[in-house]
């Protein structure tokens, strides 16, 4: 039955440490997670990182396969959010040490 409600994909950061710094330590990611650090969901295409589709689908697979973003399915589109909250519970100020690392 379609109730209506969005479908959402996403991970429980239950991964170790190690996966979640691989996931961030690759420069086209880690712009990803720059783009949706302001909370609001984001459809695939909308940061111009100059790369093929298939090559942003593989960066959002692994970022979410890592606990990072969810992805809420609307029609056709697939909107991201960063789960800052849920990263922060878990791993706390490991983001912000990230994005100061640059």
């Amino acid at each position: 039955m379609n109730d209506g409600s969005a479908s959402f994909i996403s991970t429980m950061i239950e991964t170790p440490i190690t996966d979640v710094l691989q996931a961030l330590g690759d420069p086209a990611r880690l712009e990803i997670v720059r783009g949706l650090l302001d909370g609001q969901p984001r459809a695939c295409g909308t940061f111009e990182l100059g790369l093929s589709p298939s090559t942003l689908t593989h960066h959002y697979n692994v970022l979410r396969a890592a606990g990072l973003i969810e992805t809420k399915i609307d029609g056709r589109r697939r909107l991201n959010r960063l789960r800052r909250r849920e990263l922060d519970e878990a791993y706390p100020g490991l983001l912000e040490a990230v994005l100061a690392g640059r």
